[in-house]
């Protein structure tokens, strides 16, 4: 779809974008892409991108024409869900955090601005390394663990309450920049896991985000130390904090927060 033209001369690239799940977090990613016409082209613009177009009518149109809901049926050729909340968040950023909804691992990773997450991932339109690295250390994530909820035996993250009502700390300048580092440095060791020089094909195939937290080796234990370290002193709080003094001072904090409005 990539190369074939159209009549105007527009490029299918306007509408084909890279999209990811879940599994490009925990797993690797697999190079999907979808069609996607954003959130209100006319029927007769995107008619004018011909090989994507007549794949939606073709596979998309029938299904939705039996649509209980009538937007759905009448603009068929776009996504249900367009979420141009989300989209207009992440315009003009070069990358996004993304954790995926249900996890056996509450694992927060990176994605290309101009990659759609779909519904099975939660993203936040930030593209600092401070925010990645509190939401990936311990205060986020047994935060998460403590008011989120369950699907079977895989812990679920839901945005209302494990996200809104976490307290982010305050941090000075130079606490700000320790976690940034301790979360660059988390990013590249990770990278550096799962993309190993002269390995290839099969074999790269088997080294996943869940893999690693599997084996867990001493150097990822050590490097998340360092990430909490830094974290919790951004709060003012000791790095050896037992989690049921953790969890209590942070609700503490949201409680404080939520009676003077400063929100988070």
């Amino acid at each position: 779809m990539l190369r074939k033209t159209n009549p105007d001369g527009r490029n299918n690239a306007d509408v084909l974008r890279r999209t990811a799940n879940g599994e490009d977090i925990t797993g690797r990613m697999r190079g999907a892409w979808v069609i996607d016409f954003g959130v209100n082209m006319p029927e007769s613009e995107a008619a004018l991108y011909e090989a994507p177009f007549e794949r939606v009518r073709a596979l998309v149109k029938p299904f939705r024409q039996g649509s209980r809901r009538t937007a759905y049926a009448q603009r068929w050729w776009l996504h249900m869900e367009a979420r141009p909340g989300m989209r207009a968040a992440v315009a003009g950023l070069s990358r996004i955090i993304a954790t995926p909804t249900t996890s056996k691992y509450r694992v927060f990773g990176w994605l290309p601005a101009d990659v759609l997450p779909s519904v099975a991932l939660i993203a936040v339109a930030r593209d600092d390394d401070f925010t990645f690295g509190v939401l990936q250390s311990r205060a986020h994530v047994f935060w998460s663990l403590a008011v989120g909820t369950r699907l079977e035996t895989r812990p679920r993250y839901t945005p209302n309450p494990a996200f809104e009502t976490f307290p982010f700390p305050h941090p000075t300048d130079a606490q700000r920049r320790a976690v940034a580092e301790a979360a660059r440095e988390l990013d590249h060791l990770r990278t550096g896991w799962l993309n190993p020089p002269g390995v290839s094909g099969a074999d790269l195939a088997k080294l996943t985000m869940t893999d690693l937290y599997n084996a867990r080796p001493t150097w990822l234990a050590q490097v998340h130390e360092r990430l909490d370290a830094a974290v919790l002193a951004a709060y003012g709080w000791p790095a050896d904090l037992p989690t049921d003094q953790l969890l209590a001072r942070l609700l503490q904090l949201n409680l404080e927060r939520a009676g003077d409005g400063q929100g988070r």
